[in-house]
């Protein structure tokens, strides 16, 4: 398996685990809310908005290795751009 694949992989796998935390956390607050008889649209914003800084700081690593593994798809990205503009231009690509 190249790099980037297994970069790809692990990215989808922790991008995943993110969103899935976020909305479980979402889902979490809502829940608690309506069993102390919140309408169930108003928990549900409840949830929204304290989700996101709950998200943040709960889950710090996994925001943390999300954040990075789109730095490194950025930048992977980037030199596959720099390396097929220089074959447009007939140059050789840079390495």
């Amino acid at each position: 398996m190249r790099a980037s694949s297994v970069t790809t992989v692990s990215l989808r796998r922790d991008l995943l685990s993110y969103t899935l935390a976020r909305v479980g956390i979402v889902a979490v607050v809502a829940v608690v809310l309506v069993l102390f008889k919140v309408p169930v649209l108003v928990a549900i914003a409840v949830g929204i908005i304290a989700g996101f800084p709950l998200g943040i700081l709960l889950f710090r690593p996994l925001n943390r290795r999300v954040t990075e593994g789109l730095a490194a798809r950025g930048a992977e990205r980037h030199e596959q751009r720099a390396r097929l503009r220089a074959q447009l231009r007939g140059e050789d690509p840079p390495s």
